[in-house]
């Protein structure tokens, strides 16, 4: 791991600490939480409040529904709707985002550009992902097997952006940095956006950010 990618991970780390925060919870709701990751790849959904209701009983958790999705939610693992659905899970959600992910048979939605790449490591599964450049808004679609990138002639130009001034101790990362994780295009335009606010911005490499996104993730299904 490149000493760029190191320092990017600490820091998105130290914004959301999903790892220790499942370790943190008990090894019952930390195979819940990998439970409700997983359904993702297996049925291409999140899991309902029904179906972690089934879970809980099965697995003779004395906790109710809503102490559950209350640790979940405060521990920003899991977000809900207003009627208390899960409606996404980090990497994905449920949302209809700019970031598709073909995997498994299924289709589903990343948060974010990171969180797309990161899928295929994850579940040691062949994936597709299928984007945009932000800026240019030229489609990107990137083959994957693990942490190996197949279609790198075609799409090893590409780079990946964020944006860190976005994180929001007021907001869920969904809904506040993950907005601002995005493709770009090439070199040119990734170098052109990072030139805009150099002191916020930050561009990686597709395999910098490959890398950077699986040592994120992969450690919540271990």
């Amino acid at each position: 791991m490149s000493q760029k990618v190191e320092q990017a991970l600490e820091r998105l780390i130290h914004v959301l600490p999903l790892k220790e925060n499942q370790a943190k919870l008990g090894p019952e709701i930390k195979r819940l939480h990998q439970d409700i990751l997983s359904a993702f790849v297996e049925t291409g959904q999140i899991m309902s409040k029904a179906q972690i209701m089934e879970k809980i009983k099965a697995g003779g958790q004395p906790a109710s529904y809503d102490a559950i999705k209350t640790l979940l939610e405060n521990n920003d693992m899991v977000v809900f709707s207003e009627n208390g659905e899960p409606v996404g899970a980090y990497p994905f959600t449920s949302e209809k985002r700019e970031h598709k992910v073909l995997i498994n048979g299924h289709q589903v939605y990343a948060m974010c550009a990171l969180d797309a790449l990161s899928v295929s490591p994850m579940f040691g599964k062949p994936a597709k992902v299928v984007s945009r450049c932000r800026v240019t808004n030229e489609p990107v679609n990137v083959e994957m097997d693990g942490k190996q990138i197949l279609n790198m002639d075609a799409a090893g130009g590409l780079y990946f952006g964020i944006l860190w001034a976005a994180a929001n101790t007021c907001a869920c990362c969904a809904d506040s940095l993950c907005m601002e994780m995005m493709f770009l295009k090439n070199k040119t335009t990734a170098e052109n956006w990072l030139e805009a606010d150099p002191a916020n911005r930050e561009i990686f490499t597709l395999k910098e950010a490959v890398d950077f996104g699986a040592r994120f993730f992969v450690p919540l299904m271990e």
